[in-house]
C-alpha cells in the first residue's frame, strides 16, 4: 500500500523512457575499465580511473617512476577490447589489444605494457 502511496507502483516504470544508447555505451565502458582496474590491483599495481569531462574514461598505470600506460576501452565489430596505444595503431595489431572479457585481461596488459 506504502509504495502506491509514494509512488513506486509497477505502472510508474512503464512510462519511463527507453535508456539512451549512448549513456548505455559510456556504462559498458566505465564498468570495463573498473574491472580491470580491479583485476590490476589485485596484481598489485597501482592505477587511476581518469573521468574527463570530455571524452572517454581512462584508466591509468602506474609505476615508480610515473604513469606506465593509459588504457582505454573500445568497441570493436566483436565486443569491446582494451587498447594502451592510440586508436589507428590497435586495429590490427594483436599485441596491442586485449578482449574486455578475457579471464586473464589483466595478466595480459601488465605483460604488454611493462616489455
Amino acid at each position: 500500500m506504502r509504495d502506491q502511496e509514494y509512488g513506486f507502483s509497477r505502472s510508474a516504470n512503464a512510462h519511463r523512457k527507453p535508456p539512451n544508447p549512448a549513456t548505455t555505451e559510456q556504462w559498458e565502458r566505465f564498468a570495463h575499465l573498473v574491472r580491470l582496474g580491479w583485476d590490476l590491483r589485485i596484481l598489485g599495481v597501482r592505477t587511476s580511473l581518469v573521468l574527463p569531462v570530455t571524452g572517454q574514461p581512462i584508466l591509468e598505470i602506474h609505476s615508480a617512476a610515473g604513469t606506465l600506460a593509459r588504457i582505454t576501452v573500445i568497441r570493436r565489430y566483436h565486443g569491446w577490447v582494451f587498447t594502451w596505444r592510440p586508436w589507428w595503431a590497435c586495429l590490427w595489431r594483436r599485441s596491442e589489444w586485449v578482449p574486455a572479457e578475457a579471464d586473464n585481461a589483466a595478466d595480459i596488459v601488465m605483460a604488454e605494457v611493462s616489455a
